[in-house]
Formats: structure tokens, C-alpha cells, sequence
């Protein structure tokens, strides 16, 4: 007798739902002094429940991202960090908004869309009232961080990327330090850590690791965790996947414009594009893990559905 692809597709995906909950009940009651160093995860395993099934035609397996958010014990290492985070970005984000003028910003933004335009009047939107505050506010963010990561690596996953990310970005941002010409680029791009507050909020907030769309929740509990989940999502591909290739974009034409003026290719976006480059395929590479999986998990969804299992 022959199994369908859709059965064998439906109890590779139970069987990956099981796996995650043994191996959440095993690492809560295992004992013993002989200990595994576990795998070094990437930023969609660290905030996502991921679990591999077996494709019933290529017998590869592949990743999926299963409903809801990773169960988390109590961990002071991380849950100090997590919350330190949550209170030292606010500021910044704040101090950020305050650099801005909205009003020329929002009409720049709704002209811009009316004619499918992607020139967006960043720079005069720009009015760096608060710059000075906000740039000695980020630089001590992130000195303290790294430090804070160095010093107790078990507060992240991945300390090591955490640690050549700071170390990036401080140079990074030594670019408006150098040329106050480019504070509004420095406005622009710190706008992400809207993103990595929701990132971090999703954790926080929601330790049971309830799917965000299920309807059998408290009120509170499931408005709470449906506007972190809608905000992350929006922020996730409006700044990470649509504002900072436009930013790209501006750093080229500038580095075009510099070498016409100076006549010489080596200039101050010669350090720069590179650096947002590696920052810009980060992004594409975390989206591109993400929306695949999600993708996978959606067609053995659907293909249970049609099968009626």
C-alpha cells in the first residue's frame, strides 16, 4: 500500500510538534554532570520555534517556523540583559524622533508614494535639534552592551555576533562624528532599533510562547501580544527591508557625486557603503530565513487542510 505525499507530509509535521515539546521537557528534566554544547543557532532558531521536516518528494529536509514563539525559563544572565535593553532603547528611539521633523518627513512620505516615487527628503527632514544628546545617548548604549555581552556572553545566544555587531556599529557611527553632513544618515539607521525593541518585546512579554493569533487567550494577554507581533512585523520590513536599501542607494550617488567634486575614489562612502552593505544582507539573509520557513510551515498547512487530516 502506498502513502500519499500529503500523509507523509502531515506526520512529518506532527512529528516535528512533538519534537519540540520533547525537547523542551528533556532539557527541564535531564540530569547528569556529562553536559552537550548545544548548536550555535542563527537569529530565526533564537526567536522562533523551528523544527525540520522531510519533503515527501525530495526527501530533503528543510526548516520550518512553527506557530507562536519559543517557551523560555527563567534565566537572570538573559532576563536582566532582555530588560536593560527594553529600558536603555527607549531613550534613544525617543531622542531619535525628537532629531525629526515630522510634519516635512510625513508630506515627503505621502508626495513620494502618490508619484511611486522612492526619493524620499530625508536630509531636509533632518533637523539634528537634539543630535549631540542623542549620539553620546547611542555611543554609551552600545559601549555598555558590548561590555555587558563580553563580560556575560551566556546573556545572548550568539555573543560572538552580538560582539562584531557593536564593534561594526560603533565605527559606523563614528561616520557622523566625522561629517555632521551625514547625522540625518545616522537618524535614519538607528530607526531599526524600533525593530529590535519589538524583537526583544516578543520574548519578554510572552515567555508561554502563545501563538500570537490564537483566539482562546485573555484579553489583555492577547492584545498585548498581537499589537507586539503587528508592530514587529511592520517595523521588520519597513526599516529593515525597504529603508535601508534606499539608504544604499543615497550612499552610492553620494559617492558618485565626491568623485566628481574631489576626483578621487576614495572618500568617506568608500568606508561606508561596504559597512551598510554587510548590515543590508544581514537583514535580506534573516528575512529571506524567515519568510521561507514561514512559507513551508503555510503549504503543509494548506495541504493538510486538502487532505483533511
Amino acid at each position: 500500500m502506498t502513502v500519499s505525499p500529503k500523509r507523509t507530509l502531515k506526520r512529518a509535521f506532527s512529528s516535528a510538534k512533538l519534537r519540540m515539546r520533547n525537547r523542551a521537557s528533556n532539557s527541564a528534566t535531564s540530569s547528569g554532570k556529562e553536559t552537550v554544547k548545544p548548536l550555535r543557532k542563527g537569529m530565526i532558531e533564537e526567536h522562533y520555534l523551528v523544527d525540520t521536516i522531510k519533503m515527501p518528494k525530495s526527501r530533503k529536509e528543510r526548516k520550518i517556523v512553527l506557530p507562536g514563539v519559543p517557551s523560555y525559563e527563567n534565566d537572570f544572565a538573559r532576563d536582566t540583559h532582555d530588560f536593560f535593553n527594553l529600558v536603555a532603547l527607549i531613550p534613544i528611539i525617543v531622542l531619535n524622533g525628537m532629531n525629526w521633523n515630522w510634519e516635512k518627513l510625513l508630506k515627503s512620505v505621502d508626495e513620494n508614494l502618490q508619484n511611486y516615487s522612492i526619493h524620499f527628503d530625508l536630509q531636509n527632514s533632518w533637523t539634528g535639534d537634539w543630535f549631540d544628546v542623542f549620539f553620546r545617548t547611542t555611543i554609551l548604549y552600545f559601549i555598555i552592551d558590548l561590555i555587558w555581552v563580553v563580560v556575560v556572553p551566556k546573556c545572548v545566544k550568539s555573543s560572538n555576533t552580538i560582539v562584531y555587531h557593536h564593534i561594526a556599529t560603533l565605527g559606523y557611527l563614528s561616520v557622523p562624528y566625522v561629517n555632521p553632513r551625514y547625522q540625518w544618515c545616522m537618524g535614519a539607521c538607528m530607526s531599526v532599533e524600533i525593530n529590535t525593541w519589538f524583537l526583544i518585546a516578543r520574548r519578554v512579554f510572552n515567555k508561554q510562547g502563545f501563538p500570537p493569533w490564537t483566539i482562546k487567550l485573555p484579553p489583555l494577554i492577547s492584545i498585548r501580544i498581537k499589537v507586539i507581533s503587528i508592530m514587529f512585523y511592520s517595523t521588520w520590513f519597513s526599516l529593515r527591508c525597504i529603508l535601508y536599501p534606499l539608504l544604499l542607494i543615497f550612499f552610492v550617488e553620494d559617492w558618485k557625486f565626491l568623485l566628481k567634486s574631489t576626483g578621487t575614489a576614495f572618500n568617506l562612502m568608500t568606508i561606508v557603503i561596504p559597512l551598510h552593505s554587510i548590515f543590508l544582507l544581514l537583514n535580506f539573509k534573516w528575512t529571506y530565513d524567515l519568510v521561507g520557513s514561514k512559507m513551508r510551515y503555510w503549504r503543509t498547512r494548506k495541504l493538510e487542510i486538502a487532505s483533511g487530516l
